[in-house]
């Protein structure tokens, strides 16, 4: 079991404070609460964000104009537009599938990366309609409960901070409560988006900190942590009576597709090919500030997982259990790229990859 030391936990509008040195520690929080709101942010570090940004997007051959993001709300959903052309949708309140998800993943120019919502019969493989909505966090093994397969419901409590336009990206927070099968509580996680319109493609900050009074361990599964599902012609396999499979999966290390992906840690993994014939595709960043270094389920299908928990179900050694107990909390961060209208290289991913943990280092440094 790897050392968990406290973490600052976000209130209501800053970003929850980073960690250094890859640790995921801050205050201890008495009783389980999260502490105080840090204080207010300042325009000389957004300007020192806005400089380091710009020299990062130098390096993007695939730099255009600027996207102006806008959201709209709707019961139970948030939508992120650019104009009238969605770029992801989170629902948080389903009566079909009983955790919050994205579904609905566009890259620039309205080119669908994740599969449709339900799937579309001929067009799309109709597994796991409900598990695979689009993109999602969920734990096969939570304190013994299954949320991942959806055997036990992550209810939203309540939107910490509405979605609002923060500088050049929207921004929000939830709050949610995990429970075991006869619905007491086992943690709740304090979580804060952000989707970013960049040169690369349209980015996706996901910050979520989990936390409770009592124990509670992550299990060893395959299925425990962000899992995206591609739209049907990105996937690497061709399946008869379905569009050709135009995919290939390509991790930070160079390695391709899931015989070489799978089990393998890696900064990055992206899954891209073909779609409405221009290139397009999602990369799931992984920063080192995380516990641990993030392995990957991945599936030639049209579906990865970053699952930073598990080494037996990668065939790594013996089972582990992740506990956090109280005082403590748990935090993951991640960034998902959806990219569209341009072939990003491996250097460009990496680019890309940079200017996501520049982000994050600058949000970091706000909230200190």
């Amino acid at each position: 079991m790897p050392d968990l030391l406290p973490s600052d936990l976000p209130t209501e509008l800053p970003v929850a404070p980073g960690s250094a040195g890859g640790s995921i520690c801050g205050r201890t929080r008495p009783n389980g609460n999260p502490p105080a709101e840090p204080g207010a942010t300042s325009r000389l570090l957004r300007l020192t964000h806005l400089i380091g940004v710009v020299a990062l997007l130098a390096d993007f051959a695939v730099a255009e104009e600027p996207r102006v993001l806008r959201v709209r709300q709707s019961p139970g959903r948030v939508a992120v537009n650019v104009g009238e052309h969605p770029v992801i949708t989170y629902v948080y309140h389903d009566d079909q599938i009983c955790r919050p998800y994205f579904c609905d993943l566009f890259g620039p120019g309205e080119v669908r990366v994740s599969r449709n919502h339900p799937p579309v019969a001929g067009e799309d493989k109709a597994d796991h309609p409900d598990f695979h909505p689009g993109l999602w966090l969920a734990f096969g093994e939570l304190s013994g409960a299954d949320n991942w397969r959806l055997k036990v419901p992550v209810e939203h409590v309540r939107l910490v901070q509405e979605p609002v336009a923060d500088g050049d990206a929207i921004a929000w927070a939830v709050e949610n409560r995990y429970a075991d099968a006869g619905g007491d509580e086992l943690c709740r996680e304090r979580c804060r988006y952000e989707v970013h319109s960049l040169p690369a493609g349209y980015l996706l900050t996901w910050d979520s900190t989990f936390y409770s009074d009592q124990p509670f361990w992550f299990g060893d599964q395959e299925e425990m942590g962000l899992g995206v599902r591609m739209a049907t012609p990105l996937r690497v396999e061709t399946t008869a009576g379905l569009p050709d499979g135009t995919g290939t999966i390509l991790d930070s290390q160079g390695r391709k597709n899931a015989a070489e992906v799978w089990g393998q840690t890696a900064d990055w993994v992206d899954y891209s090919g073909t779609q409405d014939d221009q290139p397009a595709g999602v990369a799931i960043f992984c920063p080192p500030t995380n516990f641990r270094p993030t392995y990957f389920h991945a599936r030639d299908y049209g579906y990865i997982c970053a699952n930073a928990f598990s080494t037996a179900a990668f065939k790594l050694g013996p089972p582990t259990r992740t506990t956090v107990e109280p005082g403590e909390s748990l935090r993951l961060r991640y960034g998902v790229l959806l990219h569209a209208g341009s072939e990003l290289t491996a250097d460009q991913l990496a680019g890309a990859y940079k200017q996501y943990l520049s982000l994050i280092q600058q949000k970091s440094q706000q909230s200190d």
